[in-house]
């Protein structure tokens, strides 16, 4: 034990000495070191929780390729379940690489996604292998199909057929025999099975598109008509002697959107029963689809073309009638997501309680997002969440004790907590998550309610994830700590962020993220560097880890500010963030500038070097601002901007400024485009050509306009290059080489 002792205190010394030198030398980063992934965090996700085991599986990647670990909490350690070697099938070399998986309902079999190919956003197409556990067995399904071409696949309740979506159409397969049957002839490019088109996956998350029955007989689908769509061209000048155009059925603003209706087939005889939902379907959304536990019944949620009218219909499978069992209408839009407000969407189902007799809706009606308890059969509500607080996400309801747990943080916008509330009366929420853990918590949760992983991050703290028990939130295990990242950045000696408030001359108060340079001096004055977002897809200014740019740029002696404006989804009220309807670039633009210009009144800033930066919706308000508010804002820096709101897809759009032919005087009014004349100062435009999100076209549209009036600018274009702008050798380092380059030449770095 004295021997323990002695070689602790050694490395503990040896660590001090260590870390004094590097320290003594502050080295500074680059952004070579940054984007070379020698400074990367560690952190692992696809974690599935076992239902007949305590514990959890995650893929980890070996010399020898993937592997299947399982921790065992009973155990408190790691085991390889699935080696590597048992991953390669017959007549292969190498062992099959997971880009994700999913067991059987028995956990029986283990059911991996591999071969990946992009569709959209997220490589959703691909090859699909079952490794048996008991046989030790790898089987290919779909061996007939077209090489990555399946999409979803999952296992009947009962194992013996898996289903997947090939080239527009669903198929079930029998798992024995290896017999498959297609169950639907007439999925096209347009006529879509079982899966979704760009604008349902971009807007709505929308991937996959079927639902196993609970006995296994029947599956419910979406089938979406895109025949209508128009395709937007994209040109590919560099990749053949002549160039080529690729098509992305693209519905803009003003234009009709994809017709949606749901079938439930049934597997043996094929026949197909359609839900009969009213409406014109061109003119509602169905983003939404769920069964009901063991009633062989659906829940549907439709929305109406303009987003601001929710109705939830409980349909019965064989006969195709439903019966709205809910309704909701605002005076701006509904949010159907259900999940984070810090906007980690998915497509999440509605959680059911006491034996599929109730659902849980998240609802911002009476001023604050809560959740309330709705009859399937329809009947009297029953607000859970009562008090003037908004949840940003709900995560389980723990029927056994009676228990929702939910993440909030009623006293301060920039953090998440985890809490639960009664099930059963109206008792006050109890904060879960201890006070030492300042920041940003977040919480995967058990199928039992017993354990959650809980990542947690701060904005001067890296990110951590350990297993905890609940309710006591007691820590079980510590997974990842980044303590070697934490060991490597400490000889940077970076600089800290720090949190402040400031109010507008309209009176609005927003928060704020602050890093300042390590040497700062009070009495010189910085350059500021704010960086936007703005729209109500994201918040900011939150207290998690800030990152190795951001700390970067402070390093090099600029101020790096974030601020959240109204319309953001902050945790501050339903007004906060409905205040921005119809008015998106003009309401969050003037929040920004006006908290700007409070921020310029700081004795240590200068208001002669102030630059902005953004990307997406953060490049719309760059230019928005720069255009807006030219006396303020010298220097801005747009990427993948927004230029015209009517080049944008409906569905988002929509959702947030209405529709066109009632008020397209405010889509003109909030679009950058608008304003382009009024430059003064230094703009660098970044666009990738091959962005299928918001199109070149806005890059050349504001070209066009900047040169009409004259007005100098800076332009990069990345050929072929999507939204993210990552695609192609060395483009990630070329992209924030560039961005620092502008920013020093406009923007000189340090105090005066």
């Amino acid at each position: 034990m004295k021997t323990n002792k002695l070689i602790i205190a050694l490395v503990i010394f040896f660590s001090i000495i260590h870390t004094t030198l590097y320290a003594q030398k502050d080295d500074k980063l680059t952004i070579d070191l940054i984007y070379s992934g020698k400074l990367q965090q560690e952190y692992f996700d696809n974690i599935q929780w076992l239902k007949h085991t305590d514990g959890f599986t995650k893929t980890n990647s070996t010399p020898k390729g993937n592997e299947l670990q399982l921790f065992e909490i009973n155990n408190n350690e790691w085991t390889t379940l699935i080696t590597a070697e048992e991953l390669i099938p017959n007549g292969h070399k190498k062992p099959l690489n997971i880009a994700s998986y999913s067991w059987s309902l028995d956990e029986s079999k283990f059911l991996i996604f591999t071969n990946t190919e992009r569709v959209w956003r997220q490589n959703t197409r691909g090859d699909y292998w079952v490794f048996d556990i008991n046989t030790k067995s790898l089987k290919q399904l779909g061996r007939s199909l077209p090489e990555s071409t399946l999409m979803f696949a999952k296992f009947s309740p009962d194992n013996s057929m898996v289903a997947y979506v090939s080239q527009s159409n669903l198929f079930v397969e029998d798992f024995n025999s290896g017999k498959i049957i297609q169950l639907t002839n007439d999925g096209t490019k347009d006529i879509i099975n079982g899966t979704f088109d760009w604008a349902y996956e971009e807007e709505f998350d929308c991937r996959d598109g079927f639902r196993w029955s609970d006995d296994g007989k029947k599956i419910a689908f979406w089938q979406i008509d895109a025949t209508d769509i128009k395709d937007f061209l994209m040109i590919n000048n560099t990749d053949s002697l002549y160039p080529f155009t690729i098509p992305v059925q693209y519905p803009k603003v003003g234009q009709d959107p994809s017709s949606a209706k749901i079938g439930v087939i049934e597997i043996d005889s094929k026949n197909i029963s359609w839900m009969n939902i009213p409406g014109d379907s061109k003119q509602h959304y169905l983003p939404r689809m769920q069964w009901l536990p063991h009633q062989g019944k659906l829940l549907i949620q439709q929305l109406n073309r303009k987003q601001n009218h929710l109705k939830i219909f409980n349909c019965n499978t064989s006969s195709g009638t439903s019966d709205l069992v809910y309704e909701e209408k605002d005076k701006t839009w509904i949010e159907i997501f259900g999940v984070d407000l810090t906007m980690e969407s998915s497509q999440h189902d509605l959680v059911t309680i006491d034996e599929g007799k109730y659902f849980l809706v998240l609802t911002e009606k009476d001023g604050w997002r809560h959740v309330y308890r709705v009859p399937v059969n329809g009947g009297t509500e029953r607000l859970m969440t009562p008090g003037a607080y908004d949840i940003a996400t709900y995560y389980f309801a723990d029927e056994k004790k009676n228990y929702l747990y939910f993440n909030a943080s009623p006293d301060n916008a920039t953090q998440r907590y985890l809490y639960r509330i009664s099930l059963k009366d109206d008792s006050k929420a109890e904060r879960i998550t201890p006070d030492d853990f300042p920041g940003i918590n977040k919480y995967n949760i058990s199928p039992d309610g017993k354990y959650a992983i809980h990542e947690y991050s701060n904005a001067n703290t890296p990110w951590s994830q350990t297993l905890i028990k609940l309710p006591k939130h007691r820590e079980e295990k510590v997974f990842i700590d980044n303590a070697m990242f934490k060991s490597k950045i400490a000889r940077y000696n970076l600089p800290k962020a720090e949190f402040f408030k400031v109010t507008t001359q309209d009176r609005v108060e927003m928060d704020g993220r602050m890093i300042k340079p390590k040497n700062f001096d009070p009495s010189k004055k910085y350059p500021v560097l704010f960086h936007v977002y703005g729209e109500p897809w994201s918040q900011t200014a939150t207290d998690s880890w800030v990152g190795l740019w951001n700390l970067y740029l402070a390093q090099q002696g600029y101020i790096v500010i974030t601020m959240d404006n109204r319309g953001t989804p902050s945790i501050k009220g339903r007004e906060w963030r409905k205040s921005i309807y119809r008015k998106i670039g003009v309401v969050n633009s003037r929040d920004q500038a006006m908290a700007a210009k409070e921020v310029l009144k700081w004795k240590f800033i200068d208001s002669e070097r102030v630059t902005v930066w953004g990307w997406s919706g953060g490049g719309s308000m760059t230019l928005n601002l720069l255009f807006r508010y030219p006396k303020i804002y010298k220097t801005g820096m747009a990427i993948a901007a927004v230029a015209n709101q009517l080049y944008y897809d409906n569905i988002y759009q929509e959702r947030y400024m209405g529709v066109p032919w009632e008020n397209k005087k405010d889509f003109v009014e909030g679009s950058p485009i608008t304003y382009a004349k009024n430059l003064e100062g230094n703009l660098l435009l970044i666009h990738g050509t091959g962005d299928d999100n918001v199109h070149y076209q806005n890059a050349e549209a504001l070209i066009n306009e900047l040169v009409a009036n004259n007005k100098q600018f800076d332009l990069m274009i990345y050929p072929n290059r999507s939204h993210s702008i990552y695609e192609g050798r060395g483009t990630t380092l070329h992209l924030y080489n560039l961005l620092y380059r502008y920013l020093s030449d406009h923007t000189p770095p340090g105090g005066k």
